[in-house]
Order: C-alpha cells, then structure tokens, then sequence
C-alpha cells in the first residue's frame, strides 16, 4: 500500500493553513464584526464561503463522493500548481509528462522548479508504459495524464492507467473533457486507488470558462494536504454562485454537450470531403486534430478571415496539425466553405 504521507514535502507535513476569519466561526450569524469588511450591503462587500461548503455539496452529490474528498480551485490550473506545491520538493524530485499533451503541466513544473521527464505518446498518442517506468527513480512523484488528451483528443486506454496506478507516485488524471467522451470519469475509481488525483472543470461541457472553477477529486488525505496551501478565498462569491446555479439546473449542460456531440459528427464528415486535410485523428473530445498539407498556410487564411484555430505544428508528433474546437453549426459551415477556398 502507498504511503501517500511519505510523499508529501516534509515543510507541507507539518504546515498548520492560515484559518480565515470567517473559518473561525461555523455557523450564521446576523452582525459579522470579525473580517474587517465594509458593512454596508451591496451583494459583494462580505468575503466568500472560504470553504466552498454549499457548492462541494452538489459537486458530492452529483460524483457520489464526499466534500472531504474535494478541492475547488480558480480553474483546474490552480489545482495543478498546488499539486505540484505540495508534493514535489523543488531542485530535487521530478515529474513525468506525456507529449503532445497539455502546455501547463511543464510550464508549472518549470516555475517550481522541478525536473520535466518526457514519456512522448506513441505514433496512435496511446501512453507508452515501458517508456514511462523507464523515467521513474526515487524521486518521481507526480505522472500527469490528460485523458481525453489536449491536443489530440483521445481518450487514454483504462488497463494502461491501471497498470501505472501500481507504481509509487501520484497519478494525475486531468479530466477537462469528459464530459464529452464515452467512458465513465476516474471519479468512479479513485477510492480504489490512494495516489490517483482525478481533476475536472466548469470550463469545457458546463460553458462556464470566465469563472474559472475547477475541483480535483482524491482520498481525504490528499485533499487534506492540499487544502493546507489553498488561499483562503480562492473561489470569489460571484464564481461560488454561477456554479452553484448550473450544477443545481444541468438542463443548459446536457442540451450543449449534446448539441456538440452533433456537430462533431457532421463536422468530421465535411473535413474527411477536403483534399487538404490528410488525416482527422479520432477524438474523445470537443475537438479535432487534424492533419493538413501545409497548416501554416490554413492557419494564416482562416486567421485573415476571422476564424482563429490552434496551430500544433511544433508540438511532438503534430507536424501539420491544427486543433479544431467544435463549434455551432453556422460557425463551422462558415469554417468548412472558407477551407473549401484553400483546397
């Protein structure tokens, strides 16, 4: 069994968090003189629950876990870094990344410093085990792994992950996309395994990218620990509400994820028409990666346009390639009748 403890940096063991003023105090009360605020009422003028307790509520419930077992960060991104924090002793241990995969994971371990091991995908962006177990020593803790992955949308192959759970570090599971793909989140599964992370976000499936809210899901030790170094009012009351409205009314959610689901079909069809387009890799996710015969070219005319799309040309194994979001039905005729000019 994994010592999730032994893990973590000796200075996070015995870090005591900074309580809040409103932590101080569990319950409701009708004058609150304890924050230093301005008391005159405008909707904003108190701080936020800094325990999220009504919105981990519906996050449980909706997942079937507990709230100890959840951390809500400023976006997805913040939950990373603060992984990161917690377990990786900077200029000593290391962490293994899986390119062509998401930007942020060595853009964090380069600001903590710590080392970047690179495990690349295979030529199908499966996850190569051998290459993986290859870059691990005693000072290997965190293993990241975007599933479905960002930029190639695949989803990664579950006996894969499982064989990587045994080994003795943290495994990350970046769950952005899901909500697109047909296959059961991790969630499902963490509590089978101590040292996976499981982290999703309100930003992709539930349309709510200006607020920034993402939550990770983990054993209670594990969100124990990282709630020792979450900021004390990282989610703003304006945030805490937004989510709290969609999660409780998912009808907005469902409707768009299906909607999307639609589109992506159709939109695979017209591509597969073009004598440009070389390759549409199989996607998970609310997005195509797709191979072209000059995506410089494609890029910079659809740019003139107005139609903007992520160049992946220089990422590991996506020469030529641009990432395609899915998007209405209007935006992508307007996108495939302009590609139809370039063909």
């Amino acid at each position: 069994m994994i010592d999730i403890n032994s893990l973590v940096r000796k200075n996070i063991r015995g870090l005591v968090p900074y309580a809040s003023a409103r932590e101080q105090f569990d319950g409701k009360a009708s004058i609150y003189l304890d924050a230093n605020e301005n008391p005159y009422e405008n909707g904003v003028n108190r701080y936020p629950d800094p325990q999220q307790k009504e919105l981990k509520k519906l996050i449980a419930k909706r997942n079937g876990v507990s709230t100890n077992q959840i951390t809500i960060g400023n976006g997805s991104d913040e939950l990373l870094d603060m992984i990161m924090r917690v377990f990786c002793e900077p200029g000593k241990d290391n962490v293994i990344i899986t390119p062509p995969t998401f930007g942020i994971y060595k853009v964090l371990a380069n600001t903590n410093n710590v080392e970047v091991r690179e495990a690349p995908l295979t030529d199908e962006f499966g996850l190569n085990v051998s290459s993986i177990t290859n870059l691990i020593d005693d000072r290997t803790k965190l293993i990241f792994i975007c599933s479905p992955n960002n930029p190639t949308g695949n989803l990664m192959e579950v006996t894969t992950i499982k064989t990587l759970l045994k080994l003795n570090c943290l495994i990350i599971i970046d769950e952005a996309y899901i909500d697109f793909a047909n296959q059961e989140s991790w969630v499902n599964s963490f509590t089978k395994y101590p040292n996976l992370i499981i982290t999703q976000t309100l930003s992709k499936a539930w349309a709510q990218a200006g607020i920034r809210l993402g939550m990770s899901f983990s054993s209670k030790e594990i969100a124990t620990n990282l709630d020792k170094i979450r900021l004390p009012y990282n989610i703003n009351a304006l945030s805490q509400q937004k989510a709290i409205e969609v999660l409780s009314n998912p009808t907005s959610f469902k409707r768009d994820v299906q909607s999307i689901k639609r589109e992506k079909i159709l939109l695979e069809v017209a591509l597969k028409s073009l004598k440009i387009v070389t390759k549409i890799y199989p996607s998970d996710a609310n997005f195509f990666l797709i191979k072209f015969t000059n995506a410089q070219k494609v890029y910079d005319r659809l740019a003139s346009k107005g139609i903007i799309l992520r160049n992946f040309s220089k990422a590991k194994g996506c020469t030529n390639c641009l990432r395609i979001s899915v998007g209405t039905a209007e935006e992508s005729e307007e996108l495939i009748q302009n590609l139809k000019k370039i063909n």
